[in-house]
């Protein structure tokens, strides 16, 4: 079977879902926040089930996140939670913790399960070892250069996923600091809404031109990238090193974007499928992001082509 690479997105909600569908995306990472961190909505088990049932007719696939950090209620509760994900016919589990591993073993022994512990995905070692425990894809670190990204698809029998659009989360904490700080101030009413829909940011002293979102959900306090990564003019050397799912984040973005995104990745990828030699990038692809792309976010190549990662 010729190499096809997945186009994966989230939703924020059904209707988005159904868009993103329509523009050309294969798959979906969505769940809940009780198991899933910085999902760009939140989806039940009920609402999973529809998206399933909106998805599967289309062959497209639905993921649910549950690589958020497991405390002991959450970790006691995840036998429950992975049966019925099963039994609605989910396609893969995203996980970090092992606790879903285990889970998965007893409740969903044929399940597809993904491997995503954020930042410390690092080497194809680390690959390896979770392939062994019967994860069947590897999602790499975002701070890993083009080289790293080539030789660990190379390196591993697991399928590897990379983001190749949107923001990304730089800082974590399970603290409510937002909160905590209008606690401080002495004036917890004048910001009662603290989480993605309300614009709040960060910047430094040295560096204003830069902002950094932050938002609380309940799972404490996150602070995103400054710009948007941006990697559709050089898609192809992803596609050309074999990686086999590239990711749109879509959180805290509108529908009408990440349309926008996902159509003209779906625009490229399929252009590249056709022909591989005689593939050649168009403009109108990246033009068409940039004309509703936030002039306060640049779109860039993130760490891909940085010397220094860590």
């Amino acid at each position: 079977m010729a190499y096809k690479p997945e186009l994966l997105a989230t939703a924020a909600s059904i209707e988005e879902l159904e868009k993103l569908i329509a523009a050309g995306a294969d798959a979906f990472v969505i769940g809940e926040a009780r198991y899933g961190t910085r999902l760009a909505g939140e989806f039940n088990i009920q609402m999973i089930k529809e998206a399933i049932h909106l998805a599967k007719p289309k062959g497209v696939k639905i993921y649910a996140a549950l690589n958020n950090l497991m405390d002991n209620e959450a970790a006691e509760s995840l036998h429950t939670y992975v049966a019925s994900l099963a039994e609605a016919g989910v396609d893969a589990l995203v996980f970090g913790d092992p606790a879903v591993l285990m889970a998965a073993r007893t409740h969903a022994p044929d399940m597809a399960l993904h491997w995503n512990a954020e930042m410390t995905s690092t080497n194809y070692v680390t690959a390896n070892y979770w392939g062994r425990r019967g994860a069947t894809r590897y999602v790499l670190a975002r701070e890993l250069n083009m080289e790293q990204v080539v030789e660990t698809t190379a390196s591993t029998e697991l399928e590897v996923q990379v983001q190749v659009h949107g923001m990304t989360n730089i800082y974590h904490s399970k603290r409510s600091l937002v909160e905590n700080y209008l606690e401080h101030q002495s004036e917890p009413g004048r910001l009662p809404q603290k989480d993605k829909n309300r614009g709040l940011y960060v910047m430094e002293a040295e560096r204003q031109d830069e902002r950094y979102p932050i938002y609380e959900d309940l799972n404490g306090t996150h602070i995103m990238s400054s710009d948007d990564i941006c990697m559709l003019e050089n898609l192809h050397e992803l596609m050309e090193a074999g990686v086999g799912s590239l990711k749109i984040e879509g959180i805290m973005k509108s529908i009408a974007y990440n349309e926008t995104v996902v159509r003209s990745y779906r625009q490229a990828i399929d252009a590249y499928l056709a022909d591989p030699a005689a593939y050649e990038f168009r403009e109108e692809w990246l033009e068409a992001i940039g004309q509703i792309q936030d002039p306060n976010r640049e779109l860039s190549y993130g760490f891909f082509y940085k010397e220094q990662v860590y």
